[in-house]
């Protein structure tokens, strides 16, 4: 790998980074700030595909945006619903919900597992035909990506320091304490989980767009990919407040992705990408503990050897 291909290599990881990073930032209200971890980002993120596709092949690009982010607060109040109201643990909820999604995610795209775009006005052919002839025309993708990953993170931001963002922190953080300030749980897991899916869903839209297609295994593995990215920001950005750790979730998505786009850059087969999400995933959640336990395991090898030591020097 030459320097001349190390432009298009961070161009290309950037882009996927920011696509993705909007399901981070999903995870991040869900699984960081209300403690609820969400199964059903993968049906969520193909729902949002699909639908956006449908929707954008009809003749209404801008319309798309809106219902994928539609149908992805609709998947969050099922799978909130599921747990809050009908006693459904939060794993098998996220579950359910996304075997469920299968199935309709097929029949939105009329009975068929994909969807070509070519010739489809997209919200990115729309910026890529106002950019045309300047010197950022082939970063429209980047452009949007951005844009769109600027604003979840500037209302993440906002809202999370409002009444019900703060009823939301607090219910991840002690449900039990919620309840007894008369902040009704049930309502901030509806709520906080109808506003992440439909950032999963939306980056589900955006994704389709801009690869001008959409099949049905589009979401396959996201909640992986958003998990290993997560964790990574969360070591990149382990102090800060929430805009600071918002901003670290994204940075996370860029170095997964990078990780990602080198690897299939060596020839790596398509197979075993989802072998190194798993590696990466476990070194993530694995390294920070290590991290803390490395003192500790100095200190015991440190001892055992002045035990050693002072067993060599008494039988001198």
């Amino acid at each position: 790998m030459n320097l001349a291909d190390m432009g298009p290599l961070l161009q290309t990881a950037l882009e996927l980074g920011l696509f993705s990073a909007l399901t981070v930032l999903a995870l991040y209200l869900s699984y960081s700030m209300l403690n609820v971890c969400d199964l059903s980002t993968d049906g969520c993120f193909t729902m949002g595909a699909c639908v956006g596709a449908v929707v954008a092949i009809s003749g209404h690009p801008f319309l798309s945006i809106i219902a994928a982010m539609g149908v992805g607060i609709l998947s969050g109040f099922i799978v909130a619903i599921l747990q809050t109201k009908m006693g459904v643990e939060s794993l098998l909820a996220g579950i359910i919900v996304n075997t469920g999604w299968y199935s309709l995610n097929i029949a939105i795209m009329g009975n068929a597992s994909l969807l070509n775009m070519n010739k489809t006005e997209t919200v990115f052919t729309k910026l890529k035909d106002v950019l045309d002839g300047t010197i950022i025309s082939d970063a429209y993708r980047l452009i949007i990506a951005l844009i769109a990953v600027t604003l979840v993170v500037v209302f993440l931001s906002f809202f999370l320091r409002t009444r019900l963002g703060l009823a939301i922190r607090a219910t991840g953080n002690n449900p039990d304490m919620v309840k007894s300030s008369s902040i009704n749980p049930a309502f901030t897991t509806i709520v906080g989980l109808c506003i992440s899916n439909s950032f999963t869903a939306l980056g589900g839209c955006l994704l389709a767009q801009s690869q001008k297609s959409v099949n049905i295994d589009i979401g396959s593995g996201m909640v992986t990919i958003a998990l290993a990215s997560l964790l990574i920001g969360e070591a990149v950005m382990s102090k800060g407040g929430i805009t600071l750790r918002a901003v670290g979730a994204v940075i996370g998505a860029f170095i997964f992705r990078l990780v990602y786009t080198i690897a299939l850059r060596f020839h790596m087969p398509a197979y075993m990408l989802k072998l190194v999400s798993s590696i990466i995933v476990i070194v993530a959640i694995s390294g920070p503990y290590f991290k803390k336990r490395l003192p500790l395991i100095k200190r015991s090898l440190a001892l055992k050897k002045q035990g050693i030591d002072g067993e060599g020097r008494a039988d001198a």
